[in-house]
């Protein structure tokens, strides 16, 4: 959620920078609203120290034997109006939220203005596409042999946009997800947390899932009408770990926080229908090892590039040529401040696809969830930065894994960097 202050002091450049994300802020009917609130505001207030005036001179009269009737007659006016002004000042408060409430991010200065992915900067590549001597099949293609990869079933047993992996296929996913949680709790120092999968509505506003995106999520419930206990699926671990400091204030000795996590995932609407539905590219279900990170806010830009390279140690580990985007305004995510994109390269498709996204989200979420930390220098407590990065998809890792390790015969090679967890196998056949 943005500073208040922006909305109420600074409404016209505000919206000249959300402009930029192809957000269009309601500025006259916040003017009204806030017009509204001031003066109800002030009000109120009158009507508080008028009450609290005539109510010692209730006291005082009563001390002298005066009658106070009159002075009683006016005070219980004077509460009842206060009351009015109160609910409705109150009603004014939760309008203004509820349209703060589906206001995004702004963009960092360093993000360039652009509607979509076309706009979108490059950065940086690591590795050459590898050259076939052999018509290139696709993961689905590859995963059909032995049936190790099965939509069909997967279809049978959920709907569409659910896979079934069986064999030394489904090892070497698990594989990939045991590689970047041993690399991401070793070399780079991320604490491992084990979270739940279902969360509260409390942590889905706290992350910026809700209310903007509720029409994403997949929820459950038990128990009827009121008395329901509403429980929301994750669509990312970033919800579980990040809440994990809601409501909190951290010493700074605990700064910088860095957690990891591995996890499925739930996504109701995966992408658009008729993108990316064949096969695991896009699907209602899928694990990822997640990153997330809390953080002083002189030392997220620090944190935010520092997460994004522990992603790509992923990808160059296991021999996966990629590059690194800027994305532009219009194509961050909604909590998003700053954020890079992964894209891997996929032979079946001869370009680069997203397999890891890592935002730098500023105090956007931490506000919403009232994430601080005690600042030394002031002793007062202060919001943190938080951040968020894929480190990496696991299931786009093994697309990735599939095609670009992938023999003439329809084998798949084993990366060097998997094979102790395949028992040391090197092909899979």
């Amino acid at each position: 959620m943005l500073d208040p202050s922006l909305l109420r002091g600074q409404l016209a450049a505000t919206a000249l920078q959300l402009q930029s994300r192809g957000f269009s802020l309601p500025v006259a009917e916040l003017e009204d609203l806030e017009g509204q609130r001031k003066a109800l505001q002030m009000r109120t207030q009158e009507l508080q120290n008028l009450r609290n005036t005539r109510s010692k001179a209730i006291g005082m009269a009563k001390a002298k034997g005066e009658d106070v009737a009159p002075l009683l007659a006016e005070v219980a006016g004077i509460g009842d109006e206060l009351k009015a002004s109160e609910i409705k000042l109150d009603d004014l408060r939760a309008r203004i939220e509820a349209i703060a409430a589906g206001v995004p991010n702004l963009p960092d200065t360093a993000v360039p203005v652009g509607t979509d992915e076309s706009g979108n900067v490059e950065q940086h590549r690591h590795g050459t596409p590898r050259t076939f001597d052999f018509a290139v099949k696709d993961h689905v293609e590859l995963g059909a042999r032995h049936g190790w990869l099965d939509g069909d079933t997967g279809a049978k047993l959920s709907g569409s946009r659910f896979t079934v992996l069986r064999g030394s296929l489904a090892r070497l996913h698990r594989a990939l997800a045991q590689f970047m949680l041993d690399l991401h709790t070793g070399e780079h120092g991320y604490m491992e947390i084990n979270a739940p999968l279902l969360v509260n509505a409390e942590s889905m506003r706290g992350t910026g899932q809700l209310p903007k995106f509720e029409d994403d999520l997949f929820s459950t419930a038990v128990g009827e009408g009121e008395a329901a206990h509403k429980r929301y699926l994750i669509p990312t671990s970033e919800v579980s770990m990040t809440n994990i400091v809601r409501d909190e204030i951290l010493d700074d000795a605990a700064l910088p926080l860095r957690m990891t996590a591995h996890t499925p995932c739930f996504r109701a609407e995966a992408g658009a229908a008729g993108r990316d539905t064949r096969g695991m590219i896009r699907q209602h279900q899928f694990e990822k090892v997640e990153l997330v990170g809390i953080a002083r806010p002189d030392d997220s830009d620090a944190e935010h590039e520092r997460m994004t390279r522990c992603a790509e140690t992923v990808l160059e580990q296991l021999g996966l040529p990629y590059r690194r985007m800027l994305l532009c305004s219009g194509d961050m995510g909604f909590s998003a401040r700053k954020t890079y994109d992964l894209e891997v390269w996929l032979p079946s498709q001869n370009g680069y696809r997203e397999i890891s996204s890592c935002s730098n989200c500023g105090d956007f979420q931490a506000r919403r969830m009232q994430a601080r930390w005690r600042n030394p220098a002031t002793g007062k407590p202060e919001l943190v930065h938080t951040l968020n990065g894929s480190g990496v998809a696991v299931g786009r890792a093994l697309i990735a894994v599939m095609e670009n390790y992938q023999n003439a015969d329809g084998s798949i090679a084993v990366p060097e960097a998997l094979r102790r967890y395949m028992g040391g196998v090197d092909v899979i056949a």
